[in-house]
């Protein structure tokens, strides 16, 4: 008998959902509390190597979370196959809370050396596989609870935790940042949103002590047909891993880099590539975050009813299709003087294409020397888009603005950095008198259409997102659904979106073309559209148990 889909929430389930979901704000607040400090933490932790290389390696142990999701996944998947899902993500969001506490409390390079980063790095690790464990339960939870014809509204509000965890994050630290001076704040403020988790890790551990266990895994513990090796069962049979795998590809790949596209590297493109400065770029995001969150809800009940891949897939392509001129746009009414200085005097990298390296040095152990390197660099450094051409025989390796040339250098000959400083004196000047701006002007944004346009790149990850709860759920069996469910989850999220800024970053480094490394998204949504459209099955009627009605 179909149900009714007007039918009220009732206490149960709206209690299931807000404890579910509450909890899963905070992990996602705790884990992107991280990310929006990197700057600081990489001078608070990595003071041992020079600046560069301290953020870089700041930015490594931001990545190191996003990697381990996946063994979170598999760890506390098959935990919540074998044991039951509220006690496994009472676990990790209990692992998530006390390691970001302990990042608050923990003393700098300064006073303890090299354990300092190093235990800063084992916390990340801790925080990415508990993350890795907390979705999959929080999600699995709710949509066993969810009545037959309502699972993508319920699940929806799960979808809205990461935006509100990262939006929670923002304000907090905004807030932190307007109590003090910077100078505090970079001192010893920014430890103050890393302790006050310590007060959402008790709420929120508090409310999923009153939750009962999902009713499903209840069923299938009283008739003795819980999985007795999930993790065999999920991957080493052909039926379920094709599904997985069908899952990672034409599902949460995509998914992933759109999501990370339209809320992390829109920021980082505000802030690093369009020089808005980062208390206003913090603002605008969070402004299209708010108006967009509604969303997630309103695409997970739509898709009730319509269905789940038609909306995830749409979100998908229209990603695929509109981020260029979204972007370009963006570029247009967050920083007009860049746009126009771009077409009046574009910047070309003149030099031998052999000379010039590959700038990515994790470790900081290179020394990229060339004049094509040390042009590339200082152009990279400044965020100037540019592009090259090749060097003819008998020409120098330069930089030219607009009809202006900039003679590079061969900075292994710059013992003193002399040489370094007139280059650089030379280019700013160059820059100057062809009308790049050093920053953005506050006053020339057009503010309404910047929200605009941040709250359409916002409507696409509501698209995919808002519905993948319920469709993931429903791709596998009760007995395996925790384990199989997390794994594809956490690589798309974790890899193919977790790692997204630095490849894109990289893309545009090489390249000097500001949208380039939008390539990366683009191509990853236009895969999972294509092999969605062809392999991934509807979902949306299907039963969670064999009894369901």
């Amino acid at each position: 008998m179909a149900e009714d889909r007007t039918a009220r929430m009732t206490p149960e389930e709206r209690r299931v959902i807000f404890a579910s979901s509450l909890g899963t704000v905070f992990e996602w607040y705790d884990f992107y509390l991280y990310g929006s400090l990197a700057a600081i933490i990489s001078v608070q932790f990595f003071s041992g190597v020079n600046p560069t290389a301290g953020f870089i390696f700041a930015l490594l142990a931001f990545a190191a979370g996003f990697a381990v999701r996946p063994f979170g996944a598999i760890v506390f998947g098959r935990l919540g196959d074998l044991v039951g899902r509220k006690y496994t993500f009472l676990v990790t969001i209990l692992i998530m809370g006390v390691a970001t506490f302990i990042v608050g409390l923990l003393p700098n390079y300064e006073t303890i050396g090299f354990a300092a980063p190093a235990i800063l790095i084992a916390l990340r690790l801790a925080q990415g596989l508990a993350l890795g464990g907390e979705y999959g339960g929080a999600a699995i939870y709710v949509a066993e609870h969810a009545p037959h014809a309502k699972r993508g509204a319920y699940t929806s509000w799960i979808q809205t935790t990461a935006t509100l965890g990262l939006f929670l994050s923002l304000l907090v630290i905004l807030g932190c940042r307007l109590s003090m001076d910077k100078e505090s704040f970079e001192s010893w403020g920014w430890r103050i949103p890393f302790l006050l988790s310590i007060v959402l890790l008790g709420i929120s551990v508090w409310i999923r002590l009153r939750l009962n266990e999902s009713p499903l895994f209840q069923r299938m513990k009283a008739e003795g047909t819980l999985s007795k090796a999930p993790l065999t069962e999920s991957f080493a049979r052909w039926g379920n891993l094709k599904i997985v795998i069908i899952a990672l590809v034409g599902l949460t790949a995509g998914q992933a880099v759109v999501w990370y596209t339209g809320q992390f590297y829109a920021l980082f493109f505000l802030t690093q590539v369009l020089k808005v400065d980062s208390q206003t770029a913090n603002i605008l995001i969070g402004g299209a975050l708010l108006v967009g969150v509604p969303f997630f809800v309103i695409f997970g009940a739509l898709s009730d009813r319509i269905g789940r891949k038609p909306i995830i897939l749409a979100g998908c392509l229209l990603a695929a299709l509109t981020y260029f001129p979204l972007f370009s746009a963006l570029t247009h009414y967050a920083n007009p003087a860049l746009e126009a200085a771009q077409e009046r005097a574009p910047v070309v990298v003149v030099a031998d294409s052999a000379a010039c390296s590959f700038q990515f040095n994790p470790v900081g152990t290179s020394a990229f020397t060339t004049p094509c390197d040390v042009a590339k660099s200082e152009l990279a450094k400044r965020g100037i888009p540019y592009s090259n051409a090749e060097l003819r025989a008998g020409e120098e390796t330069r930089i030219e603005v607009g009809s202006i040339a900039v003679p590079s250098f061969d900075a292994s000959d710059d013992a003193g950095g002399e040489a370094r400083a007139a280059f650089a004196a030379a280019l700013t000047l160059a820059l100057t008198e062809a009308g790049y701006p050093l920053a953005a002007d506050l006053a020339a944004i057009n503010y309404p259409m910047v929200v605009l346009i941040l709250f359409i790149l916002v409507l696409y990850v509501t698209m995919v997102y808002g519905p993948i709860a319920a469709m993931l759920v429903e791709l596998f069996p009760t007995r395996i659904r925790y384990t199989s469910m997390s794994l594809p989850y956490h690589i798309g999220n974790g890899w193919f979106g977790g790692f997204l800024p630095t490849v894109s970053f990289a893309i545009v480094a090489a390249t000097g073309n500001l949208y380039s490394g939008l390539w990366y998204p683009v191509a990853i949504a236009a895969m999972t559209f294509v092999v969605g459209l062809i392999f991934v099955p509807e979902t949306k009627d299907r039963a969670l148990h064999p009894e369901e009605g």
